[in-house]
């Protein structure tokens, strides 16, 4: 088997793959405060969800991992890997797994920043351009926001889908976002309008750093749990955007692809 580690800086993703590139198992964890610990937490939880043989102890599934690739901000905080690639590179080779052939403008929203990433037809990383100076725009923009309105984040996708009205957010800096939320509650906006206009904004926010011609991928932890986004994202550019089964985990596969290949295993066909 083989393994690709991915610590984000919100959450740690594992990914363990078998010779084909089939993927057995995967697990996610909060990253914390531990780089290291968090990648242990999460590629032991990533064994404990391989189906067991009757009596077949997760120590020797763990024997069975010939290599296993980091990426992420946390790549070079870890022992168990031998290799360690970039994030960029990995979310290339987790797109391109899943839809090969085709020239992609990767869109990853994570916690802490957002990542445009071009490909070519032949999975060649083309341009990439990122957002890391602010948090407008990324997961931590929306989990602020959830604390300014005092409700669960986990709540927001589905308020934000009863309603076709977004109260309009125009401040892209999160701090005088939250100030213009406030005003927003003040005059009267539902906090449904108000998610959705939260969100609406995210989506702005992502459209500056890119044109997002062509085929667009969406990937991250954000519209894994907010859907909504990718229905937004396409609204915004005209076209329906493509979303990987299991977009937070995208940098893991690409991660684990990695280790496959450098190992002269055979790759997924």
């Amino acid at each position: 088997m083989f393994g690709g580690i991915d610590l984000g800086a919100a959450n740690a993703k594992c990914v363990l793959m078998d010779a084909n590139g089939v993927t057995l198992s995967k697990a996610a964890c909060k990253t914390g405060a531990s780089f290291a610990s968090a990648a242990e937490r999460v590629f032991a939880d990533a064994i404990a969800a391989l189906a067991l043989s009757p009596g077949e102890a997760a120590g020797q599934r763990r024997a069975e991992i010939e290599a296993v690739c980091s990426t992420g901000y946390g790549r070079a905080s870890t022992g168990l890997a031998s290799l360690t690639r970039t994030e960029i590179s990995c979310q290339a080779l987790g797109c391109a797994h899943y839809f090969p052939g085709r020239a992609l403008t990767i869109v990853d929203i994570g916690g802490q920043d957002t990542k445009v990433i071009r490909l070519d037809s032949t999975g060649a990383r083309t341009d990439f351009r990122m957002n890391r100076k602010c948090a407008a725009g990324t997961g931590a923009f929306l989990e602020e926001m959830a604390h300014r309105l005092d409700i669960p984040l986990a709540e927001f996708d589905r308020m934000a889908r009863t309603t076709s009205a977004s109260a309009p957010i125009s401040s892209f800096c999160t701090v005088f976002a939250a100030t213009e939320l406030i005003a927003r509650i003040r005059t009267g906006e539902s906090k449904e309008s108000i998610i959705r206009g939260i969100f609406v904004s995210l989506v702005k926010r992502v459209r500056e750093l890119d044109p997002l011609d062509g085929d667009v991928a969406l990937t991250g932890g954000v519209v894994a749990y907010h859907a909504v986004v990718a229905d937004l994202l396409s609204a915004e550019i005209g076209r329906r955007v493509l979303v990987p089964p299991d977009p937070q985990f995208t940098g893991a596969l690409g991660a684990a692809l990695v280790a496959l290949k450098a190992r002269g295993a055979r790759g997924p066909e």
